[in-house]
């Protein structure tokens, strides 16, 4: 399986952080802010690493079928069979307007549904969580576009009572306080972007509810990272999260149902 072969993985942290030193070279200058027909921010970071990325996999892995978020805005959506990949090259779009780092690079591989490899770099605070099925996840710390050291995370086991739940910075709705309020107790830590998969994957939170809408290339690398380390991304009915075209025209094939991740199962509540 591509996925699992240890070339292709670092072939991939590679081109992960060469994205990432494109997005900060926007982010470290003075950039422009458009918006797409659905009225979602877009700024040059995007197009630039989404250039690197699809670059990167036509030469790596030219057989498989790449769906990434800005190609798709402008309508140029492939036709996927049982592999292909998910790109998201700014995740976490609103935080880098505002600066706040909560960005992120994002590489997911699905085969027959499953993510089975995710990569998820946040360059402005030197983290990348990589994360293959079946042979765990890390965290590699990056400086100065290199690795500089790598360790291997998975979530917390068992969840910590009352649990410690994500809600995002910029998409928290009322059903989502509905979900959190379910968990009396519970401490609350914001998060933007696939951030939050990573830090359940690193342990340091139980829950990320999601009652709202979201794109498969928005969660496939996070995802990824998060069943590598031992989570799970479920939808409100119970199911695991499935990827590939659905119900939908164009680039509403690849929207999420709302979701629950977890980083360990939760012995009370949903």
């Amino acid at each position: 399986m591509p996925a699992l072969d240890d070339a292709l993985y670092e072939a991939l942290i590679a081109t992960t952080i060469a994205a990432g030193r494109v997005v900060m070279q926007v982010y470290d200058g003075a950039f422009a802010v458009e918006h797409k027909g659905d009225a979602s921010p877009v700024t040059e970071a995007d197009k630039q690493a989404e250039i690197v990325i699809l670059a990167d996999l036509a030469r790596l892995t030219p057989e498989i079928p790449v769906v990434a978020e800005e190609s798709c805005a402008e309508g140029r959506i492939p036709t996927v069979g049982r592999s292909f990949f998910l790109v998201d090259p700014v995740d976490g779009t609103r935080e880098f307007i505002s600066r706040n780092g909560d960005f992120t690079v994002n590489i997911g591989l699905v085969e027959n549904g499953v993510p089975v490899l995710g990569l998820v770099y946040a360059p402005a605070r030197g983290d990348l969580y990589a994360g293959r099925i079946g042979l765990g996840a890390e965290h590699l710390s990056i400086v100065d576009f290199e690795v500089s050291a790598r360790r291997s995370i998975q979530v917390a086991d068992p969840a910590q009572s009352p649990p410690r739940i994500l809600a995002s910075r910029s998409h928290r709705t009322p059903e989502t306080d509905d979900f959190i309020a379910r968990f009396p107790g519970a401490s609350l830590v914001a998060a933007g972007s696939s951030l939050k998969f990573c830090l359940m994957a690193a342990g340091e939170a139980d829950l990320y509810p999601r009652m709202g809408p979201t794109m498969q290339w928005d969660t496939a690398a996070g995802d990824a990272v998060l069943r590598a380390a031992g989570g799970a991304v479920e939808t409100v009915g119970g199911a695991a999260l499935a990827y590939g075209p659905g119900p939908g025209e164009g680039v509403r094939a690849y929207a999420n149902p709302w979701f629950v991740a977890r980083g360990a199962r939760v012995g009370s509540g949903p």
